[in-house]
């Protein structure tokens, strides 16, 4: 008898721990049917799609041809507004921002944009502002990335990686930017002279273990160059991994070919580090280019950037989480924003993205919780920021709080 009252007040506390489970998670159960994917768009997007397709006097063969959507980025603001509402002044500040910072959509990024909504989180993150004018605190390059360049296309600020800038050229061009200064007024590939320089200074440092390929967008080189440049650094004995950065699983899946993938599939391993902000940038699409990466043998992540009015939100970051394991994506870094001229509209306090890791931390899967990163200036390269889960530390005991603010004493050995 003692026994069995001992298994029923054990069940009667496990249903009252489930109810204050359920409880603290009811806030965004509330929220999260209202929070819109890719996957929950997809009939508007689909809409969007073909309306463009028609405009454009496209068929689903040069849709699907990331070459054909790299050639007709919307970079023309009378062909913007015939996709999205746009009255004159918008468009008239449209043109003034472009005098100064270049922009370019691709068809298929623009087909994920509400033609109706200005605060479309997509809309905002690609058509130029003109808060980007109204900017005295920004800096060109705030990660003083030219003053740690020691060869042609090379970044260094650690002891055993470095970054080799391949090419200025995007699929889209991220208004939150980080290079935007070298984005320019017409794309350009590093010269092939400037690559083999980059890789002899890779050869010659046998301290470098890890290669990371970016831009701009490393995989808007041709299959052939990118071909050359893995199989030349997989050569060197003293490389163990590859990084590829990218953001065309986000604008333009449709460059994960086939063929592609077999180039990617013979120099492994290779990580590749995407960028998605928005559960709205998550598409069948990208779940279709992300099965043939990870048939591949390409591990995945994503480096996402805090954003005012995108992202800033602890459900739409948990949701963006949760839907980028959901294509095998695994959630790496939160980015606090850079202090990059033109910029400073979509910087949000440090404050925010520490509630937003309060908010994973415990409420959703360990696999969906990234590292809230801040670059900081000059070089001096990325610092974590955490909530302060240590309260004391003695010899004997270690205070800790738990993601509920509960607070418990841990032993700790001598």
């Amino acid at each position: 008898m003692a026994l069995r009252e001992d298994v029923l007040q054990k069940q009667k506390r496990a249903e009252f721990r489930a109810k204050q489970l359920k409880h603290r998670i009811s806030d965004y159960l509330e929220k999260e049917p209202d929070i819109p994917t890719g996957f929950r768009l997809q009939k508007t997007i689909q809409a969007n799609k073909e309306r463009i397709m028609q405009l454009m006097g496209a068929g689903p063969e040069q849709w699907n041809n990331w070459k054909w959507q790299v050639g007709h980025r919307i970079s023309d603001v009378a062909a913007l507004a015939q996709l999205l509402e746009l009255d004159r002044e918008q468009q008239a500040e449209i043109e003034l921002v472009a005098k100064t910072f270049r922009w370019a959509i691709s068809p298929y990024y623009a087909s994920l944009m509400d033609p109706k909504d200005p605060n479309c989180p997509v809309r905002l993150m690609s058509i130029p502002s003109l808060l980007e004018l109204d900017d005295s605190c920004g800096v060109d390059d705030p990660m003083g990335e030219e003053l740690t360049s020691p060869a042609p296309c090379i970044t260094r600020r650690y002891p055993d990686r470095l970054i080799i800038n391949v090419t200025n050229q995007c699929a889209s061009f991220c208004r939150h930017c980080q290079r935007r200064r070298n984005i320019g007024g017409r794309d350009l590939h590093k010269t092939r002279a400037d690559l083999e320089a980059a890789i002899a200074y890779v050869r010659a440092n046998r301290e470098i273990r890890d290669v990371l390929i970016t831009g701009g967008d490393a995989l808007l080189l041709s299959d052939s160059l990118l071909d050359w440049l893995l199989g030349e650094l997989s050569s060197i004995p003293h490389v163990e991994i590859k990084r590829l950065g990218t953001r065309v699983p986000v604008t333009l899946p449709m460059r994960i070919t086939p063929e592609l993938c077999e180039i990617l599939a013979k120099y492994p391993p290779i990580y590749l580090n995407t960028q998605f902000n928005h559960p709205m940038e998550i598409t069948p699409e990208v779940w279709d280019a992300t099965e043939r990466l990870v048939k591949a043998g390409v591990v995945l992540g994503n480096q996402a950037v805090l954003l005012k009015g995108i992202n800033n939100n602890p459900h739409i970051m948990k949701k963006l989480m949760q839907e980028l394991l959901k294509v095998r994506i695994r959630p790496y870094y939160i980015f606090q924003a850079k202090h990059v001229t033109g910029t400073r509209h979509f910087i949000c306090p440090v404050e925010e993205g520490m509630e937003i890791m309060e908010k994973l931390r415990g409420y959703t899967s360990g696999l969906a919780i990234p590292t809230y990163i801040i670059n900081t200036p000059d070089g001096g390269g990325k610092t974590p920021v955490l909530p302060q889960y240590v309260l004391g530390l003695q010899s004997k005991r270690i205070m800790l709080r738990t993601w509920e603010g509960k607070v418990y004493s841990y032993p700790n050995p001598v």
